[in-house]
Formats: structure tokens, sequence, C-alpha cells
């Protein structure tokens, strides 16, 4: 098969396209033809070298890649036959292996992809969707509600704009540029600024017309925060599950004693409760997109320029979900 496969920490020009041995699926395990593995600003930073939130450090040579969808192609010991030939999804867990032709994970990690979506939006929902999920549950969304949504036209932004507007708030969408703004406007914003413009939270006061918001839903950190967090009323809520304007590796998020709450890692998955969390929130995220209200923006990337993904993910130039496409 062909696959991304990285020898050496550093830049993205180290990810290189080649071919390698075909994954042989162990017991309880499938193989997948891979049709549109996810791309994850998390995969920057471990190909830096920074360790994040992985239990053991990334050996090399490693392919990067947690999220994949496809057709089940082999299945190994014990596994039930009837998967064999369907479309599915899966996280791939703290296992890598997604930026190839075929990736192998262990059965119960599927999920059958609803005859709706496409292989790229299966693997957006399967991961931001998990995560945008798990975020909305820290917040009482209804009518009354005004949310700030810093980074809109991003993978999880996109998903918040449209599940704010669903549950009947008022939504204010930021985003860096005006092809990143009209965007977001197009996907449902109520008001849609550029942040990059230092008046923004004027244009947003204006605009709501002395109304405080409720709600921020802040995965940027750094200034956009601290100017997002002045918009709230004193009962407000700045929901933090991201600092990536800081740096994913060495930044920190903006935080206000009383306001602030952290919701990334064990904190969603104790909110989603159950044996399973992650596997709810993912069959939540599914669910919401194969209903039809919320359709994940997809961005992709042929295989092959893995690097050139890595790099518009780092610098800003993407929007969406990043999807690489064998």
């Amino acid at each position: 098969m062909h696959a991304i496969r990285l020898h050496a920490f550093g830049p993205a020009e180290n990810l290189t396209y080649e071919r390698t041995e075909d994954p042989v699926p162990g017991p309880g395990q499938v193989r997948i033809a891979v049709r549109a593995a996810g791309v994850h600003l998390l995969d920057t930073a471990l190909r830096e070298g920074h360790q994040g939130p992985l239990p053991q450090p990334t050996v090399l040579p490693t392919i990067p890649g947690r999220e994949v969808a496809g057709t089940v192609e082999s299945l190994g010991e014990g596994v039930d036959s009837a998967w064999l030939g369907k479309r599915v999804v899966a996280h791939l867990g703290f296992a890598p292996g997604g930026y190839a032709e075929l990736a192998v994970t262990d059965a119960d990690r599927l999920h059958e992809i609803p005859g709706t979506l496409d292989f790229a939006q299966a693997v957006a929902m399967i991961g931001t969707g998990r995560t945008a999920m798990g975020i909305v549950q820290f917040a009482e969304l209804g009518p009354d509600s005004v949310v700030v949504i810093p980074a809109a036209a991003g993978g999880i932004g996109t998903l918040l704009v449209q599940y704010a507007k669903n549950a009947g708030a008022t939504v204010i969408g930021l985003a860096g540029g005006p092809s990143k703004t009209a965007r977001v406007r197009a996907g449902g914003a109520d008001l849609a600024v550029d942040y990059t413009d230092s008046s923004w939270p004027r244009k947003v006061r204006a605009h709501l017309g002395g109304r405080p918001a409720t709600v921020v839903f802040d995965g940027v950190g750094g200034d956009i925060a601290r100017e997002s967090v002045a918009l709230l009323d004193e009962n407000g809520r700045h929901i933090v599950f991201g600092w990536s304007g800081e740096g994913i590796h060495d930044g920190r998020p903006y935080l206000v004693e009383g306001v602030s709450e952290q919701v990334l890692g064990p904190v969603m998955a104790r909110k989603a409760g159950g044996p399973h969390p992650l596997r709810t929130l993912e069959e939540r995220a599914l669910a919401e997109a194969a209903a039809g209200r919320l359709t994940p923006a997809v961005q992709r990337f042929p295989l092959a320029e893995a690097a050139a993904a890595h790099h518009a993910l780092e610098t800003r130039g993407t929007t969406g979900k990043v999807v690489l496409e064998p």
C-alpha cells in the first residue's frame, strides 16, 4: 500500500508519501480500505515531536492519523463476518496509522456509515463531530442564548454555529478574513465578523444593541478570547476547548475565575457518561449528520499531499475539517 510516513520529527515536509507493507488485522480487528483520513491540529504537534495527550511517546517511523473512513476488506479472527464490505468510520484512539490506503483497527471501534453521508463527511463527524457534541453538553442553548464562536469557519466552529442556530440561539461567528467570514455567514451565523479587524468587538456590540452574550465557545485563546469574554453578561459562560491561537503544544488558555470552564479530555467524557462515553459522543455526532441537522465543512487533499495539508492547517489556510483522500 501507499502511506504517509514520518521518519524524523520536524516540519511538514518531513511527511513522505511512500510504499510500505500492508497491515494485517489481528484477532478482533478489521482492515479498512481507507477512502478518507482525518487531519487534526494535534497531528501537527506530534509531527514536530511534542507529546500532546498521548500516553506513550511517538515511535518513529510512524504513519500518522487517527480518524479513518472506508470499506471493511479483511477480517481478523473472531470478527463477525457481517462487517465485511460495510462502509465504516472509526476513531483509532491512540494508535496511529490513518494516513494510508489501508488501516487496521479493533472491530468494536467501528460505526457503519449512514447512507446519507460520504466518507469525508463521516470521518469529519467521528473526530471533529465527536468533540463538538462533547462541547455543547456544557451549554443549555435556547432562543434566549447569544453565542460567540471564535474560529467559526473551522471544523468544530462550523458545527457549533449550526448546533446553536438549531437551538434557536443568536450566533456571532468570528473568522479571519473576508472569505472565511463569508463562509460563516453562509453557514447560518446571524453576524460574521473578521477578528483581524481590531474593531470587531464594537461591531458585535452594535449588532446586539446592548444585549450581552451568554456563551463563548472558545478554541482559540489569546486576545480573541479576552475580547470575547468581555462581551459576556455577568452570568455568562466561557467554555474552553482549546487555545490554537497560542500554539497547541506550549500555549495556555485564557481563563477567568468563575466564568471559564475547560472541557477537554476526561471532563468531556465524564459529562457524556456511560461505560463508553466517547463512543456515545461519536454516535450522537453521526446521528446529527445523518438527520441533516449538522453538515460538516470539509477541505479535501490527496493523500500524497499530506505535507501541504499540514502546512495549510498550521498557517490557518483551511476551512472546515481537513481530510486526506487516497
